[in-house]
Formats: C-alpha cells, sequence, structure tokens
C-alpha cells in the first residue's frame, strides 16, 4: 500500500534536471531508471533517457568494467537529448563513482552508499585512496548515505536473507529520489505487485524499500543535505502518450509497414547487441500475425527473409554492423533477385566485435557500398526513438514499392533510449497496397514498371506465373540465365537507374532550424539529432547566423540536397564515426564539407556541438 504525502520543505526550482543512475550491473540501476522515467512520464514531462550498459555480461562485481548508468534529462519544456553533465549522480558503490564522477557539474549533488564503500570495494574500484576524501568533491553537494543499511533495516522483518534483502536497495534508492522530485510512488508500486505476484514476501519487501526511502526523504533533518526540487507543470498537446524506446517504435513501424502494405510481416533474426530487442518486441506480436524466425547464425536469419519475400511477404532481419557483415552476400542476392526486403541495422562500436554496448554511426559507408558487385540499395536512417517507427514505415514503403532491399539505420542509443511518444492516428498513414501479379500472359519475372523501374512480383505456386530468381545475372527481355555482355550492362544500369529514381518519391530535404542560406550549416543524421538541434537552438537565441539540416534519407541522398548546401559559406558534419557522411557528401558535391567526429561509444554534448560551430565560424 502506497500513500502519497505532501510536505512543506525548502526546494529548489529548476527548468530541467540531468539524473544519472549508477552502480555495479547487479545493482538493478536500469530499472531504477526506467521506472523513475516511467513516474516522470506519467507526471507530464518530456524526457530523453540514455542507459550505459556495460560490455561484459557478469565482470567482477565492484570493478569498472560492471559498472552500469542510466541517464535521464526531464523537465516541461522540449528535451531532446539526456543531458551533457547530470545534475544529481547516484552512485552506489567506488566503482560507479570513479566511472562518472568527472560527468558531475560542479555544484551538483552526489549522492553515494557509504554501506557500498568497504576497503574491499574500494580497491577493487582501482583508487589508492578513500575516495570521499578527494578534495575534487568539495566543489559538489556531497549527500553520503548508508543506504545498504538503511535498505536492511526496511526490509528486515520481511524473512529474506541478505542477499535477497540487498536486492532491494535500488528500490530504496528510487524511493528516495521519487521524493526528491515529487514524483509519485503508485506506478512503482504497481509494478512490483504485479512483476511479484507469485512471491509475497519479495512484494512486501520491494513495498517496504520504497516507502522506507520515500520517508526518509519526508523525515530526515535538511541538514543531512537531503532537498526536494520542484519543476514547472507542463502543459503537452492533447493526446494519449507512452513512453517508447527506438527498439519498440522500430518494431511497431514494421508491423505498421507491413499493416499499409497488405502483406503478412515475417522476422528472420539471430540475437545479437543492441538489435536484439526488437526481435524480442517484435516476438511478443504474434497475435497480429507476424512470423517470427530466430535462426541459428545471421546468414540463415537473412536467407529465411528473402525467402518469405520470395514467397510474397514483407520480409524483415534485423542485426547490427558485424551481423550485417555476415549477411552481406545474401544482401547481394536480394539485390539481384530484386525482392522487398528491410534490414535494420542497429549501430554499435566497431570494428569487428569493437563495443557491443556503445553507440557509433559507423556503418554508413557499410550500407551505401558494403557489398560486392555494382549492388545499389536505398538506405534510410532515424533520428529520434519515436522516429524510429516512421522510418520503419519509409523503409517498408520503398521496399514493396521499388522491389528492393532497404537498409535502415539505427544505433545503440535509439534503440535502447526513451521518450514521450503521442500514439498517432493510424488512419491518417496513407496505405501503399501491394497488388502481386496473377496474369500469366505475357508474364516473366523481369518486367518492369515503366515508372518505377520495379520488376513484378508474382507470388510461387500461382498458375501459370512459375518462374525462378537467384544470384546469376538475367536476361533483361526474359528472365532467363544470362551471361551476355550488354545485357548485363543493361541490367546494372537498371538496377542503378532504380534507385536513383527514388529520388524523385522522396521530400525535398527541409532546414530544421534556421535559415535556407546563411554562414553555417551543420548536417546530421541519426542520434545526434538532438544533441544538434539544442546546439543550434542556443547558438541561432544567441544571434549568430548557423542552420540545422538533418538527413532521413541517406542513399539516394534528396534531390536539392546539393543546392541546399551550397547556399551556405561553411558546412560542418558531426556524426559518431571517422567522417562517413562527409566522405559520401564531398564526393557526391565536391563540396568542402568539414567533419567534426566522435568516436568514444558516447553520444555528443550540446557543449561540444556549440564548441564547433564556433570554431567553424572563427575560422
Amino acid at each position: 500500500m502506497v500513500t502519497e504525502t505532501t510536505q512543506q520543505s525548502t526546494t529548489d526550482s529548476l527548468d530541467s534536471v540531468v539524473i544519472r543512475f549508477a552502480g555495479d550491473s547487479g545493482d538493478g540501476i536500469q530499472l531504477v531508471g526506467n521506472k523513475f522515467a516511467e513516474s516522470t512520464a506519467l507526471f507530464g514531462d518530456d524526457l530523453s533517457t540514455f542507459p550505459d550498459y556495460p560490455a561484459e555480461i557478469r565482470a567482477p562485481i565492484g570493478t569498472t568494467y560492471g559498472v552500469s548508468a542510466y541517464q535521464i534529462n526531464f523537465g516541461p519544456s522540449e528535451i531532446l537529448t539526456a543531458g551533457d553533465e547530470p545534475d544529481v549522480l547516484v552512485a552506489l558503490n567506488p566503482a560507479a563513482l570513479k566511472v562518472n564522477q568527472e560527468q558531475l557539474r560542479e555544484g551538483g549533488t552526489l549522492l553515494i552508499d557509504t554501506g557500498a564503500f568497504t576497503e574491499k570495494n574500494i580497491k577493487k574500484a582501482g583508487y589508492e585512496n578513500h575516495p570521499l576524501s578527494d578534495k575534487a568533491l568539495d566543489s559538489v553537494n556531497l549527500i553520503e548515505l548508508d543506504i545498504t543499511k538503511l535498505t536492511m533495516d526496511a526490509v528486515s522483518e520481511v524473512g529474506l536473507s541478505k542477499k535477497e534483502g540487498l536486492r532491494c536497495k535500488n528500490v530504496w534508492t528510487l524511493g528516495l529520489i521519487l521524493w526528491m522530485f515529487g514524483r509519485s510512488r503508485k506506478s512503482v508500486a504497481d509494478w512490483i505487485e504485479t512483476k511479484f505476484a507469485k512471491k509475497p514476501e519479495i512484494v512486501e519487501a520491494n513495498l517496504r524499500a520504497l516507502n522506507a526511502g520515500h520517508a526518509y526523504g519526508e523525515t530526515t533533518e535538511l541538514g543531512a543535505g537531503l532537498k526536494q526540487y520542484t519543476l514547472d507543470k507542463s502543459e503537452p498537446e492533447t493526446g494519449l502518450y507512452r513512453t517508447i524506446t527506438g527498439s519498440e517504435a522500430a518494431a511497431w513501424g514494421l508491423y505498421a509497414g507491413a499493416e499499409l502494405s497488405n502483406l503478412e510481416l515475417f522476422l528472420g533474426s539471430y540475437p545479437i547487441t543492441p538489435a536484439s530487442n526488437i526481435l524480442h518486441q517484435l516476438a511478443t506480436m504474434t497475435d497480429y500475425g507476424i512470423v517470427n524466425f530466430q535462426a541459428e547464425d545471421e546468414i540463415a536469419a537473412i536467407c529465411s527473409a528473402i525467402g518469405a519475400a520470395y514467397a510474397g511477404n514483407l520480409g524483415v532481419t534485423t542485426s547490427s554492423g558485424p551481423g550485417v557483415a555476415l549477411k552481406t552476400e545474401a544482401i547481394g542476392l536480394a539485390v539481384s533477385a530484386e525482392l522487398p526486403l528491410v534490414i535494420v541495422n542497429v549501430q554499435r562500436g566497431g570494428p569487428s566485435t569493437g563495443l557491443p554496448t556503445k553507440a557509433e554511426q559507423s556503418d554508413l559507408h557499410q550500407a551505401v557500398f558494403g557489398r560486392n558487385g555494382d549492388t545499389p540499395l536505398p538506405v534510410v536512417s532515424a533520428s529520434t526513438p519515436a522516429d524510429c517507427f516512421d522510418v520503419a514505415i519509409e523503409a517498408s514503403r520503398l521496399a514493396t514499392k521499388y522491389m528492393t532491399p532497404v537498409i535502415m539505420l539505427m544505433d545503440g542509443t535509439l534503440g535502447n533510449s526513451s521518450e514521450p511518444w503521442k500514439i498517432p492516428d493510424f488512419d491518417s498513414y496513407e496505405p501503399f497496397p501491394v497488388t502481386h501479379r496473377k496474369e500469366p500472359e505475357g508474364y516473366h519475372p523481369f518486367l518492369r514498371d515503366p515508372e518505377t523501374l520495379a520488376r513484378n512480383w508474382a507470388v510461387p505456386g500461382t498458375p501459370g506465373l512459375e518462374h525462378r530468381i537467384g544470384g546469376l545475372e538475367k536476361d533483361y527481355d526474359s528472365g532467363n540465365i544470362s551471361y551476355d555482355a550488354a545485357n548485363h550492362q543493361r541490367m546494372t544500369d537498371a538496377r542503378h537507374d532504380k534507385v536513383n529514381g527514388i529520388r524523385k518519391d522522396i521530400p525535398k530535404q527541409d532546414v530544421c532550424l534556421g535559415a535556407e542560406k546563411g554562414k553555417l550549416a551543420v548536417v546530421g543524421w541519426g542520434s545526434t539529432y538532438g544533441a544538434i538541434h539544442k546546439g543550434v537552438e542556443q547558438l541561432r537565441q544567441k544571434g549568430l547566423d548557423v542552420s540545422h539540416i538533418h538527413l532521413r534519407h541517406i542513399w539516394p541522398l534528396p534531390e536539392n540536397l546539393e543546392d541546399l548546401l551550397k547556399g551556405y559559406d561553411k558546412v560542418i558534419v558531426p556524426e559518431l564515426n571517422a567522417g562517413q557522411l562527409t566522405t559520401l557528401l564531398r564526393a557526391q558535391y565536391l563540396l568542402p564539407v568539414e567533419g567534426v567526429n566522435k568516436v568514444t561509444g558516447q553520444p555528443f554534448k550540446v557543449s561540444e556541438i556549440v564548441e564547433a560551430a564556433h570554431q567553424a565560424l572563427e575560422n
């Protein structure tokens, strides 16, 4: 039972707040972050989150390798990033402090669990001296609480073992943070009662911990350093909202694309971080007629999706960079066979297995060029978690209309991060129904639509439409295997012309913020959207002539993009790689585009965009 109380206390009023929770990967940090985000969304605030996972499945407890973090930026105004510097850092062990201490802003609040700062844990974290005696902490508001003991005191009467009791430490901490920011415990309590319904002692222990953390904030003396923070109440646009991650949005968008095209959805996938969550989400949607196949490897996964497309379905496969590399030959088969296939690449740090739980945008060249031979295909990119829904629909539309595989680029930041999403009116989306060929007269499999150059699509088994397709070159006029030199030239040109023709079917590139001509354009793609937009917004508020352009269609590029970019004195491209879009734009338009590159596994900060723009303007 949770009873909300109100208390008059000294408070700080803020426009927005950034909180970073950090602890060992076994401390339930992601749960704390998710539940705080849920409570914040129900409160009505806008928010953006950044789950920061360790790469090791189970690193040694107490080491820096096993630190898990979750950052959330929230407030009543538009929030587009998870924030540059935390206002509040919660560090549940010494390793969490060591990894995250430098990120806390000067004057921010540091809440630590002194019960975890044992000599053994301090040594494991790599400290030579006790970290709480560090003079660097003099510049922050340090709150030292023995959360370990306070949690055990709260659950002592339930009868749990010490190990089970300590698992409630994250919930005690969540209760305190909910009090600090005036958030309701009800959604968390409801979740606990549902999640552990078959284990009443676990329900009771977690509810006790949640309430005890909240009560500690209510009753402790203000001299302990605790205080409440208030934010203005937001007034979101009327509608039905929910928090959504990019992976969830992509899964629903793929299903929506299948509905709008009047096709069955088939997913052939193999688990890989950070793309697995799309597979997980679609696996819960079998009641909607979705067929999910978890293959034994990446090659089998994409080949099953190609087979489903050949059979008349919308074929989908999901992976990350290393998995897409394994799928490369099969992608070439889909290009040669000209079958509709959506390939979702949730990018992570590379090369090879690289940084499995960290984000990069380093697969752009792989998406546009990364196949043997001349194998053109469209590439689209999502820019926010919610945008993954619409981009998945767009990928499905292009794949079915032009009979081609399409690569949809996301990254780990988009896939795992969440934001409020106003659930759209699905009736407002224009259908793009597919009509399979049924008329046998004059048929061969590579007859082309004169406008789109898409070949006709016949379902195997349709009387009179028996056919074969494959990876060998086809005769343009019959679909039969051909080694004729002139025919290969003609087929290669046709495949290129088909993809290039998509330029006429995508929106002209717009300017997200600013003028269509000026001194500086900051061009981005993918998850850099929020940092670039906020950075340009700050610069324009200072009177600087800066604009933001963000690409959704990576290949082919929008037909007006060249003229648009030529309207600026200088163009910079911030991206989480060594300069891949920069290289592409230079090659296509012969413009002196300058790259702003970051490959740390962490997203851009707004301050980094602002600094890069200042340097570009000064130079």
